[in-house]
């Protein structure tokens, strides 16, 4: 199977280099990942749960590194078994490139499958990684743009923050005192 594209993330390039990266912003992007870890620079596993036409398989992988060109590029080469539902393998040419919107982000995927999955056919295989493909890039546009909104937030109310009016207090103190005689006329 072979699969290409590209995707605007509205975010720098060294962003997107930095969450394509961090294994907790990854186990977010990746639909029906379970979990994400970095053993060293160059590799990482994974567990995934998905469901490819009937078949449902939970997936465990590894993620070799290569050619790493930070912040431009870098290969992925990784297989991945879930059991009576086959197995995956194949490879990745991933580069970034800085554009006026953000950070275009292509990738080149070539990978076989076996077991069960090769028998459902090779069109629904390819209309499920397309579908994954397009969660994952418009999850991981989501995270990092969450992250600079939350940024944004903090520095407004950090700004925006000069305690309560003289209006604030007197509400408050009103209604603590309207709830204080409440409570002793209750208790009377």
């Amino acid at each position: 199977m072979k699969m290409n594209g590209e995707k605007i993330i509205s975010a720098q390039i060294n962003e997107v280099w930095s969450a394509l990266n961090d294994p907790e912003k990854l186990k977010l992007a990746i639909p029906g990942a379970e979990s994400v870890e970095k053993n060293d620079d160059e590799n990482l596993t994974a567990t995934v749960k998905t469901k490819i036409g009937p078949i449902s398989a939970r997936f465990t992988g590894k993620i070799s590194l290569s050619n790493i060109n930070p912040p431009f590029s870098y290969t992925l080469t990784g297989e991945g078994t879930g059991g009576a539902a086959g197995f995956a393998k194949g490879s990745a040419n991933v580069e970034l490139i800085e554009v006026q919107e953000g950070t275009l982000l292509k990738y080149d995927v070539n990978a076989n499958v076996g077991g069960k999955l090769a028998q459902i056919g090779q069109r629904l295989i390819d209309t499920a990684a397309n579908k994954l493909a397009d969660d994952f890039f418009g999850k991981f546009n989501e995270i990092l743009n969450k992250d600079d909104i939350e940024i944004d937030n903090i520095e407004i109310d950090i700004n925006d923050n000069k305690g309560l009016s003289q209006n604030s207090w007197i509400v408050i103190l009103v209604i603590l005192t309207s709830l204080s005689l409440l409570f002793w006329y209750s208790l009377s």
